[in-house]
């Protein structure tokens, strides 16, 4: 019974087909977003990975660490959403990924 509890605690559980992200600059509170995977071969996402991967390697173990501004990040997933949405407006090859959007949120 107590294991629900302590998942709340923790970070709600990671939908299928989404991975949880830690983001944030050394010295800041890093915060943890939860990222539909197709948004990991998003050009302007690949651009976060790389800067992740200059500053902490390939090697990191868990949850991604993307070290930029939680700001930047928020900014980067509007423009995600936004090209999405248009995308599945306008019936593009994305449209079939758009049932991933709905977990692309932070978590506590």
């Amino acid at each position: 019974m107590g294991g629900g509890e302590r998942r709340r605690q923790s970070g709600a559980a990671v939908p299928k087909g989404c991975l949880a992200v830690k983001v944030g600059q050394k010295g800041e509170e890093q915060q943890r977003f939860v990222v539909p995977v197709m948004y990991f071969n998003h050009p302007r996402f690949m651009q976060l990975l790389k800067e992740a991967e200059e500053e902490y390697g390939f090697d990191q173990k868990g949850t991604i660490a993307i070290p930029c501004h939680v700001e930047e990040f928020r900014h980067v997933q509007g423009m995600i959403d936004r090209e999405n949405s248009f995308h599945r407006r306008h019936n593009h090859h994305h449209h079939h990924h758009s049932h991933h959007l709905g977990c692309f949120r932070v978590s506590f």
